[in-house]
């Protein structure tokens, strides 16, 4: 059985659902551009459209997204929103609002209305801002009270202040993106409002990138052993994922892990996981 053949049919098992709950899409062709990727970067600097993803992820089984957005920009969440509300396809948007500032609260209530819009996305030097500034925690609290989520990005230095950070907003659901990592601490599994992305699998190693599971078995065990059959995500980080490998490569690896540890165990991280840290609320045909 070749590659493509062994996807599809490790795809099927799934219930015919497989959610990715990291892509990004944005169009430099737009009068404004874009303020990423930039013309520097040759492979990430193209329109990348739902159209595009498509093409690729679903004859591997994948049946929705959820789109992270990367651009600071405010009505970029719109654009997002508003391809979204064309296509059944994309599950929700990880926003992009700047906690902290003062034009925060009209943000949020504005793109709360959209029941697309499941949470936004922040980096290490905001979690570590909600721990020592009023203002910041007061934004965290308005978006658990708003029922919405928070994908954190960032290096393996902020792990500490993000066990603090769950602890402080226990109400709120947390995804860390971009796992495995190096230095991840059991705290952070025995906080239940954590979910794992695992979106970062695949390693360039000597100029070439393995794609059997066995190079990444201890990474993935290791993710694992923390956070569970409950606290697991499917992510691809598409099309940065591009950067290492294919998304069939990215695939392969993860579907060979995780198909591994029984159906159920597969079905939580391709989909029900997802739903539970997100919220989405589309049904397989849009609904």
């Amino acid at each position: 059985m070749n590659r493509r053949q062994f996807l599809l049919s490790a795809a099927a098992a799934f219930s015919g659902r497989i959610i990715d709950t990291h892509t990004h899409f944005y169009d430099p062709a737009r009068p404004r551009g874009v303020p990423w990727p930039g013309k520097n970067d040759p492979l990430l600097y193209r329109t990348v459209l739902p159209k595009h993803y498509k093409a690729i992820a679903q004859p591997l089984g994948v049946t929705g997204t959820v789109v992270v957005e990367a651009s600071p920009w405010l009505e970029d969440n719109q654009w997002v929103l508003d391809l979204a509300a064309d296509d059944p396809f994309l599950v929700g948007l990880v926003g992009h609002l700047e906690p902290g500032r003062p034009e925060f609260r009209s943000n949020l209530d504005r793109f709360r209305k959209n029941r697309l819009f499941l949470g936004i996305r922040v980096g290490a030097a905001a979690v570590a801002k909600a721990l020592a500034d009023a203002a910041f925690a007061a934004d965290f609290e308005r978006l658990a009270g708003a029922n919405l989520q928070a994908d954190v990005l960032g290096p393996a230095a902020m792990f500490p202040d993000l066990v603090r950070f769950a602890d402080r907003f226990p109400e709120l659901r947390i995804v860390i993106d971009h796992l495995p990592m190096d230095g991840l601490p059991a705290d952070l599994g025995k906080r239940p409002n954590v979910y794992a992305k695992v979106s970062g699998v695949l390693r360039r190693v000597d100029g070439r990138t393995p794609t059997g599971v066995e190079f990444y078995r201890e990474a993935l065990d290791g993710v694992w052993s923390l956070f569970g059959p409950d606290r697991v995500i499917y992510g691809s980080n598409w099309p940065v994922c591009e950067k290492v490998g294919s998304y069939a490569d990215v695939q392969k690896v993860v579907l060979a892990y995780f198909t591994a540890k029984g159906p159920e165990a597969a079905e939580r991280y391709f989909w029900k996981n997802s739903q539970a840290a997100y919220r989405w609320q589309r049904g397989e045909h849009g609904s």
